[in-house]
């Protein structure tokens, strides 16, 4: 059976998965009267809930008497390390565009990793069927795009196919008329113009995992390519490892995949993506081959963590109320679990009750805490903090890049917000009202901007991000919260009275009943300084009538502060408390009094 490796490759919510959905649907990969549910691919509940991709997914078709494997790749520049090593194991990528949206920074990154990779384009200008939909001016963006990025002549002959993968439809004329149903005319392209996999069967074996999977039966799981060669089930192979050693094992378990299933198989050959089992530290990067015939296939490249954040046991006074996992042993347990399958994570001992997690960004570490809470367990974090690097004695700090979109009125706050930052313009330009910016800006001046930003659009800008390089440390960054907080004095029940004479301090994160503690952050000053306040006391109760007896307390709705808002929130003497049902914002030091002596020291 003739074979194809491809990748889905785009800008995050350009559609990928949903035209993963489409593809298998189209290839006959379901029954007629199986039950697909939308976004098949995406398995985790965080996946589902956010629609966006956190980890790779590898699938496959069989079209044709052909099997097509697709790997569903992720579109966030957090976890972009992932779209770079999955570009070893392919020799074609579908290229997904929204028709509206056109090119963006994740569309330049993942575009770059495959035209250094020397795969096969194919360009799918996706949600055709959108109002303001601009096909047309769409590829000539891209064409821009693979100009820019130095592509070769045959690569700017691109097949293009247009598609509504949410309705279904496709065809090869930019025209919204000529739309069909089915996927057909994707799947033929990829038959007609993507190569078959550049592998040697009759070699010895290679194989090289670029993506990690784990279950509790088997351990770790390499997922890669057989670059040359067979591997059987049960056969004694040699390993490869990182720093050039070799360590011998049986292997366990092959896995190939079709439709949804990950099957069992007994061997695989050169061409096969598999995923294998048997060697409990397996890792990405390494070589599996032949007993006696070690060769080493070139090391991937795994992207450094650029942020680092402190997870540590909860030591507020509700600690153990709400979760079940509250030990340190646990979560470290639960983090050394972690970087079993995810090798952009690092996780370092800080004291015996804390951890230093390093990560690719603030997506890639809110996911792991919003992962953990949902299991149960209880922890403070906090805020995150950029990873520096010292490069020939000039201390760097990472820098991004930097794509907004915003109506024409918001864009002399958001240049200003950005220059106060540190930001440099590299572009700018207006279609219709609506304004693209492209900056540089050091990691650090995002941290605690995305609620600023928008606050200052209302809610109608976009910004998009990206890791570009290190360079040397920025002066003076704006990157601390301008307000003070409202912080607690006492512990108990907020109350109604309590709550409406403070409303005129600032705005408040609680409502009425919410049980709160000594130390625990309540709501906004208005000012710069923190204020303690008593959000518990009640209301002095005589036997005097008084005229304004009958009138109830009237509140403003309180501030929602979801994960993401809470970590960009605090500033450094400040925690966050994340338990299964609530995050809360704390001081480091719960003791209003020895806050204010610790504060006065500074």
């Amino acid at each position: 059976m003739n074979k194809r490796n491809i990748a889905i490759i785009a800008h995050v919510d350009h559609g990928k998965t949903t035209l993963v959905d489409k593809l298998l649907q189209s290839s006959g990969t379901f029954r007629e009267n199986e039950n697909v549910q939308e976004r098949v691919m995406d398995s985790n509940d965080i996946e589902k809930e956010r629609g966006i991709t956190i980890l790779a997914k590898t699938t496959a078709i069989n079209y044709k008497n052909n099997l097509i494997n697709i790997l569903d790749t992720p579109g966030h520049a957090d976890f972009g390390g992932e779209v770079e090593r999955i570009m070893n194991m392919v020799d074609g990528v579908l290229l997904v565009v929204d028709a509206y949206e056109g090119t963006m920074p994740q569309t330049r990154f993942v575009l770059k990793k495959a035209l250094e990779a020397g795969v096969k384009p194919i360009v799918v200008v996706n949600k055709i069927d959108k109002p303001a939909a601009r096909p047309k001016e769409v590829i000539d963006e891209v064409m821009d795009l693979f100009i820019d990025l130095g592509a070769d002549i045959e690569d700017l002959d691109f097949p293009i196919v247009y598609c509504s993968a949410i309705n279904g439809t496709s065809s090869l004329s930019p025209e919204i008329d000529s739309q069909e149903p089915g996927m057909e005319r994707i799947l033929d392209l990829i038959l007609e113009y993507m190569p078959e996999p550049k592998v040697n069967l009759e070699g010895a074996l290679q194989f090289q995992p670029a993506l990690l999977d784990y279950n509790d039966f088997v351990g770790r799981i390499g997922i890669g390519l057989v670059k040359s060669g067979t591997v059987k089930l049960n056969e004694n192979v040699s390993c490869v490892r990182l720093d050039g050693s070799i360590k011998q094992f049986r292997v366990a378990k092959i896995y190939g995949f079709m439709g949804l299933k990950r099957i069992e198989v007994d061997h695989a050959e050169a061409g096969d993506i598999v995923a294998i089992a048997g060697l409990p530290d397996i890792s990405v990067g390494e070589t599996v081959c032949t007993a006696g015939k070690e060769e080493a296939l070139p090391l991937l490249r795994i992207d450094e963590p650029t942020l680092q954040m402190t997870f540590g046991v909860n030591t507020s006074p509700f600690c153990g109320r709400e979760g079940k996992i509250v030990t340190a042993r646990k979560i470290e347990e639960r983090l050394i679990k972690e970087t079993e399958r995810d090798v952009s994570l690092k996780i370092t001992p800080n004291d015996s009750e804390s951890f230093i997690v390093s990560g690719r960004g603030e997506l890639h570490l809110s996911i792991l805490i919003e992962n953990m809470r949902r299991e149960g367990f209880e922890l403070q974090v906090s805020k995150p903090q950029i990873i520096e690097k010292e490069i020939d004695g000039v201390m760097c700090e990472p820098y991004e890049e930097v794509q907004i979109d915003v109506p024409e009125e918001f864009v002399g706050n958001v240049i200003e917000a950005l220059g106060n930052r540190e930001g440099i313009m590299e572009n700018m330009n207006t279609i219709e009202n609506q304004t693209k910016l492209q900056y540089i800006v050091p990691t650090r001046g995002l941290i605690g901007f995305m609620t600023e930003f928008m606050t200052m659009t209302k809610g109608y800008g976009i910004i998009n991000h990206t890791f570009k390089d290190y360079r040397a440390k920025a002066s003076n960054l704006v990157g601390s919260r301008k307000n003070g907080v409202l912080v607690s004095m006492e512990n108990g029940q907020a109350t109604a009275y309590a709550l409406g004479g403070l409303e005129d301090r600032g705005i408040m994160f609680i409502e009425p009943g919410t049980p709160v503690y000594e130390g625990m952050i309540v709501g906004e000053n208005n000012h710069e300084n923190d204020l303690a306040v008593n959000v518990v006391k009640g209301k002095q109760l005589t036997n005097t009538r008084s005229a304004g007896k009958d009138h109830t307390v009237v509140l403003k709705r309180p501030k929602q502060m979801s994960l993401e808002v809470c970590l960009d929130y605090i500033n450094d003497d400040e925690l966050v408390e994340v338990t299964p049902v609530s995050y809360r914002m704390r001081k480091k030091i719960l003791n209003t009094n020895e806050r204010k002596k610790f504060d006065s020291r500074k």
